[in-house]
């Protein structure tokens, strides 16, 4: 199968089962997104979704974060991943907010990179679902199921090239989408250590189960 018979069937599976997805991640700003994104990386959204609430309550916006001390913020947060280095971003983010943006939030991911804790990852969420923008997030789940799916080819070994791979082959106006919807599959049906093959419906054209390989 050409690779461009194979995004079209992708996408037009997705586009009929669910036209329109989102994050999982629960927010009411901007600024809540980017600290729910932050505290996401290498942690479930249930987790971060479990935490948040209580979090956002006491600090719902940069202003009051920016008055916090890292050590409040790990009393909060202290159940996900990495909790002190995350608690120490999330207050120096705020600041930087406060100081360089006068207290909103930029909608350049140039300038998204430059606060603490934010990478091109965390900025192209911001972009796509705050901002409505064509931006590709690639995390592991999108990395694994674009290489497995034959979207992109195996030289495609970093979460850049594979942003910018799916970037040129999927239509601009599916970009928000995609990336939720190949991020879903991955943590739903093409998991890492024990894929549902038996369930996924590109299965009779994935590369890894056609060859024979285990998926990895």
């Amino acid at each position: 199968m050409k690779k461009k018979d194979r995004y079209q069937q992708v996408l037009a599976y997705f586009k009929e089962r669910k036209p329109i997805v989102g994050t999982e991640l629960q927010f009411g700003s901007a600024f809540q997104l980017l600290c729910a994104t932050l505290l996401s990386a290498q942690c479930t959204d249930k987790r971060i979704n479990e935490v948040t609430p209580a979090l956002f309550r006491r600090y719902p916006t940069s202003g009051e974060m920016a008055q916090a001390e890292p050590e409040d913020i790990y009393e909060y947060i202290r159940s996900v991943s990495y909790p002190n280095a995350k608690s120490r971003h999330l207050v120096e983010m705020a600041r930087m907010i406060e100081s360089d943006y006068d207290g909103v939030l930029p909608s350049d991911p140039k300038e998204l990179v430059k606060l603490p804790g934010v990478g091109r990852k965390t900025a192209n969420v911001l972009m796509a679902v705050w901002f409505g923008k064509a931006a590709m997030a690639v995390d592991t789940h999108v990395f694994r199921v674009a290489h497995r799916l034959g979207l992109v080819p195996k030289t495609a070994n970093t979460p850049l090239k594979v942003e910018l791979c799916l970037m040129r082959d999927i239509p601009r106006e599916d970009i928000p989408n995609a990336h939720h919807w190949l991020l879903l599959h991955g943590r739903y049906v093409c998991q890492s250590a024990k894929p549902k093959c038996e369930v996924c419906p590109f299965d009779a054209f994935c590369p890894k189960r056609l060859e024979g390989s285990k998926l990895q």
